[in-house]
């Protein structure tokens, strides 16, 4: 029986390149939120993991209304239904 499900997502970010690290900083605040790859030109992966859909589209609505942030584009998602008993590390 189906107890959990576990998200990932990413999105490629752009940002003004004056406002990368103070949205750099906010974005990585969030729970289950990382940048792993930015440029110096305002360009920001961002990788989004957690047990529901809604905390997903949540972190990107936070995202995308920070200073600074021009857009926001997702790029993939994917779901797993978690077996009882079964953790995500």
């Amino acid at each position: 029986m189906t107890e959990h499900e576990w998200h990932v997502a990413s999105l490629v970010v752009y940002c003004r390149p004056e406002h990368m690290q103070a949205a750099m900083d906010a974005i990585t605040r969030l729970e289950g939120v990382e940048v792993p790859v930015s440029s110096d030109q305002g360009k920001l992966v961002v990788a989004i993991e957690g047990p529901s859909k809604r905390g997903v589209v949540d972190a990107i609505d936070r995202i995308a209304l920070l200073d600074g942030i021009l857009s926001t584009t997702l790029i993939y998602h994917e779901f797993a239904e978690l077996e009882a008993g079964e953790e995500q590390q």
